[in-house]
């Protein structure tokens, strides 16, 4: 028994308790299918059997109307030879009504293996409805268990970005490009001063080296006017 029909076994609020309780639909459904396809090749072999019967009986009832013929042509060629005086009238009418009466059981077999012939009509075309009902909810629930799945990864995937999209202010990766930036911003100002720090003091240093310079050349002045008696 597969699954659909379990469930048709059970009452309308148990089977929505199930449902509720189903942790995959898409597994079901797919279960599902796989059972109807079952059913299709089962059916399939008993329309193939039932089928196949009914072409024998078309075949006995053929041969049962071909011996009835048969017979009927015997006892009219006996009848016609009792005429001619070729066969004694008594014997003759004997083997005719022998023919007849074989032909007799022969029309009510027949008519029985109508009757059955008939019946295995109507059984096939109940089973040929059934197999039409049954492929076509086989394709519908195909296409519904792919229309299915392709949801599922829709939302799955909507989920993630919305997800993605309310925790942004809080993504560890934007959080850590956020704070190496603000470390480049304090490089390039520790930069700044260090520039400015090293420019002020080559200036300090190029004064102080003036400063030197000059006092050094007074003092060769000074010293030059002594030895020309300037002083």
């Amino acid at each position: 028994m597969n699954i659909f029909k379990r469930l048709l076994k059970i009452g309308q609020a148990e089977i929505h308790a199930i449902v509720d309780k189903m942790e995959d639909p898409i597994v079901l459904i797919a279960q599902g299918i796989s059972d109807m396809k079952k059913e299709l090749i089962a059916i399939e072999e008993n329309y193939i059997r039932t089928r196949a019967m009914g072409i024998r009986m078309e075949n006995v009832l053929r041969q049962k109307k071909e011996e009835s013929d048969t017979l009927e042509g015997k006892a009219k060629l006996i009848l016609e030879k009792s005429r001619l005086g070729e066969i004694n009238p008594e014997i003759a009418e004997k083997l005719a009504l022998e023919a007849l009466k074989s032909k007799k059981h022969l029309l009510t077999a027949s008519q029985e293996l109508n009757i059955q012939l008939e019946d295995n009509a109507k059984f096939i075309e109940e089973i040929n409805t059934h197999l039409e009902v049954l492929k076509f909810n086989i394709s519908k629930w195909e296409k519904e268990l792919t229309t299915l799945k392709t949801k599922r990864q829709i939302n799955a995937t909507s989920v993630l970005v919305n997800r993605q999209m309310a925790n942004i202010e809080r993504n560890s990766t934007i959080q850590l490009l956020e704070q190496m930036k603000d470390k480049a911003a304090d490089e390039e100002a520790l930069a700044a001063a260090l520039h400015e720090f090293a420019q002020d003091n080559l200036d300090r240093n190029q004064l102080s080296d003036y400063d030197s310079n000059e006092h050094s050349i007074q003092n060769e002045l000074e010293n030059l006017k002594k030895k020309i008696g300037l002083e």
